[in-house]
């Protein structure tokens, strides 16, 4: 029997991650799960997120039953498994051994439409609240222990040319394309975390990729420094995307 393809797909916040899921989702052959580590997250940094407690509270907070879960074997009829991952929940402390048990891949996006669309549900930023920094590490880190760059996909390629990237994406890792990918039905979704109700409004309604007129927001000036080294780091894994 073959092994199961389990997909870690790192990207930051507002970053069209949660249609990702959904896409991959709508797949017969896949079961998803949405940031395992989100719950350990805040109650280890005591973040003030929309529904912290409540996210604590409900969700798994114990490391190894995460990762556990994570390299668990899937139902019957299922040979993906698609882990919508967040870069900035994998903490420094967090043991990072299971990640040579997956096919770990990066999704980016444009820091100025990252940070405008984050300052719209709440103005508690800084930099490692986006997740460029950590997602940047963790490309280099997986590349070095791999000896091959792993696949990235821009999040304006995925809306542009849904079933181009996604067909790119699903090669890389080893799976077929699959027409179901590029629509779903509308709402929320068993296999979405609890803090779906604060964050996934535009995502519950959507059915497909929607494309978008190229644009780079204007950041506030007073975050300036921080999109510069957004930027920085975006533009390093740009130079990577599956084109």
């Amino acid at each position: 029997m073959n092994r199961p393809v389990r997909i870690a797909m790192w990207s930051g916040p507002r970053n069209i991650s949660s249609a990702l899921m959904r896409s991959w989702g709508n797949r017969p052959d896949t079961i998803v799960i949405d940031e395992p580590f989100y719950a350990l997250y805040l109650k280890r940094t005591g973040k003030a997120h929309p529904g912290a407690s409540e996210i604590v509270a409900t969700s798994e907070t114990d490391e190894s039953r995460i990762v556990g879960r994570l390299l668990s074997p899937l139902p019957a009829g299922k040979s993906i498994f698609y882990q919508k991952q967040m870069t900035h929940h994998l903490l420094t402390d967090v043991d990072r051994g299971w990640l040579n048990e997956v096919t770990n891949c990066f999704l980016i996006r444009n820091p100025a439409e990252v940070i405008t669309s984050y300052i719209r549900k709440t103005d508690d930023l800084a930099l490692d609240d986006l997740g460029f920094v950590q997602q940047m590490q963790l490309f280099e880190s997986v590349r070095a222990n791999t000896g091959a760059v792993p696949p990235v996909i821009d999040a304006a390629d995925v809306l542009s040319d849904p079933r181009r990237t996604l067909g790119l994406l699903c090669s890389a890792v080893g799976v077929r394309f699959d027409e179901m990918m590029l629509s779903w039905p509308t709402g929320l979704r068993d296999t979405d975390g609890v803090w779906a109700k604060y964050w996934y409004a535009e995502v519950a309604r959507s059915t497909s990729f929607q494309s978008r007129s190229p644009q780079t927001p204007k950041v506030p000036e007073h975050l300036r420094e921080v999109y510069d080294q957004c930027r920085d780091c975006y533009r390093a894994l740009y130079r990577h995307r599956l084109h």
